[in-house]
């Protein structure tokens, strides 16, 4: 059997309607959409949100508050424990955390945090957006140092 003798079921293709087109189309003169109304219209699909003309329910309740949502800064964030798999006098940065699988998507975020969580035993150059108090002190006792992008 070749590609040019294959055929579809007897019921596969099922012409379109062609809607609007007279009488005997079946289809015909109010094509489908009954007579007046808004649904006859050509724009007869109301928004979403749309309550027949009464005051929609996001604007009937009241609106509080502050969302500061567009403007938030999101930190990639990593703890002072899962540096201490990088060998002793190393430089650790975004891309060599990367590298590592410590964090996701390299400059992506708005900036990375180092956190006190945990202990380091390796003297280790860390440059990171942002230190916690605890993890500056754990770093600068284990004879490393800190510097602030």
């Amino acid at each position: 059997m070749g590609l040019h003798q294959l055929t579809p079921p007897p019921d596969a293709n099922k012409p379109r309607k062609r809607k609007g087109r007279g009488h005997s189309a079946g289809q015909g003169k109010t094509a489908g959409k009954g007579h007046k109304g808004q649904h006859a219209r050509k724009s007869g699909n109301p928004g979403r949100g749309f309550e027949g003309g009464q005051m929609p329910l996001h604007r009937r309740l009241p609106k509080r508050g502050f969302n500061n949502g567009p403007f938030r800064l999101e930190f990639e964030v990593i703890n002072v424990a899962d540096l201490d798999r990088f060998e002793d006098g190393a430089v650790v940065d975004w891309t060599a955390l990367h590298e590592a699988g410590l964090v996701r998507r390299p400059g992506n975020a708005d900036g990375l945090k180092v956190l006190g969580n945990g202990e380091l035993s390796r003297k280790l150059t860390i440059k990171a957006n942002k230190f916690s108090a605890g993890a500056r002190a754990k770093i600068e006792a284990a004879g490393g140092t800190v510097e602030v992008i």
